[in-house]
C-alpha cells in the first residue's frame, strides 16, 4: 500500500435526518449507540473539547476537537498524534442523510490502514442497524477486551462451547446463545466471517471477535432500551469473558493492560 492509501475515506447513506446523524456522531450517548462509550468535555463539544473514548477493560483514549461546525462537521486528534478523524454530515436529496468519515495521518505499516478501514466499515454498519432497528432508544454499551495466546481456531472452540454453538453459522441464521450466568441471546446472525460473529436480538446487537491477531479477543454488546444497568451488564460479561480467557497474573502481560492500539469491531 502506498502513502496515498494512508488516508481512509468512508461514506454511508442513512435513513435518518441530518440532525439525528449529527447527534449520533457528536455526542457521548450518540457515539455509544454504534461505536464505543464516549464523553465530550464540555458535553456540547466545540473546538478544544476533550473527547474520551472507552474501548473497555481499562482501554481508554483521549482526543481534542480541532475543528467544529455545529450540525455539519468536526475533526479531532490526540495530542502529538498525526492521525485525524473527521465526520461530515450532509442532507440527501429526497430525504435521509449521508455521513462521510475521513481518517487521515495513518503512518504505520500497510496492515494498519487495512485494520482501521475494516474497523470503520463494521462500526458504520452498526450505525445503520441502530437507525433501522433501534432508533431513539438509549444505549447501554458493553465493551470487553481480553487477551489470549490461542490461535483463531482455539479462541472459537472456547466461544462456541461457551455460547452453545454447535454448527457453522451464516448470515440470516437464527440462533439461541446460552452464555452461563447471563440471559440467553435469541436473534439472527448479521455478521459471520472467520474470527467474527454478530447477532441482532430484540434487545440489541452482540459481537464476539477473535482471530488470533495481536492476541486480542473482544466481546461487545449494544443493548438498547430504558432502565438498563450498564455497570451490571458489563460486570456480568467481564466475568464470563474472564472465565474463558483469564487475565494474566503478571501486570506486564497483555491480560492486565491495554492493547497496543485501539481495537476494531467485527468487520461487516
Amino acid at each position: 500500500m502506498s502513502d496515498q492509501h494512508k488516508r481512509i475515506e468512508k461514506s454511508i447513506e442513512l435513513d435518518a435526518t441530518p440532525e439525528e446523524v449529527w447527534e449520533a456522531v457528536a455526542t457521548g450517548e450518540g457515539m455509544a449507540c454504534w461505536f464505543v462509550p464516549h464523553r465530550f468535555d464540555p458535553p456540547e463539544g466545540g473546538v478544544g473539547a476533550r473527547v474520551v473514548s472507552d474501548f473497555g477493560s481499562g482501554n481508554v483514549s483521549e482526543a481534542t476537537v480541532r475543528e467544529w461546525e455545529p450540525g455539519r462537521r468536526y475533526a479531532s486528534s490526540a495530542d502529538g498524534d498525526p492521525q485525524v478523524v473527521e465526520f461530515l454530515v450532509e442532507g440527501r436529496d429526497g430525504g435521509g442523510a449521508v455521513l462521510r468519515l475521513i481518517h487521515s495521518g495513518i503512518t504505520g505499516e500497510d496492515w494498519e490502514a487495512e485494520y482501521h478501514s475494516r474497523g470503520w466499515d463494521g462500526f458504520l454498519s452498526n450505525l445503520r442497524r441502530y437507525f433501522d432497528h433501534f432508533r431513539g432508544l438509549p444505549p447501554a454499551t458493553v465493551s470487553i477486551i481480553a487477551f489470549s495466546d490461542l490461535d483463531k481456531d482455539g479462541i472459537w472452540s472456547l466461544f462456541n462451547d461457551a455460547l452453545g454453538i454447535d454448527r457453522q453459522l451464516a448470515v440470516g441464521d437464527t440462533v439461541h446463545l446460552t452464555p452461563e450466568g447471563l440471559e440467553p441471546i435469541d436473534g439472527v446472525v448479521v455478521v459471520a466471517e472467520p474470527g467474527n460473529l454478530g447477532i441482532r436480538s430484540d434487545r440489541g446487537v452482540h459481537f464476539f471477535s477473535g482471530d488470533g491477531a495481536w492476541g486480542m479477543v473482544t466481546v461487545t454488546h449494544y443493548y438498547y432500551g430504558e432502565g438498563l444497568d450498564r455497570d451490571a451488564l458489563t460486570a456480568g460479561w467481564q466475568r464470563w469473558t474472564d472465565s474463558l480467557f483469564p487475565p494474566s497474573a503478571d501486570p506486564t502481560e497483555p491480560g492486565e493492560g491495554g492493547s497496543p492500539q485501539e481495537p476494531g469491531p467485527p468487520a461487516d
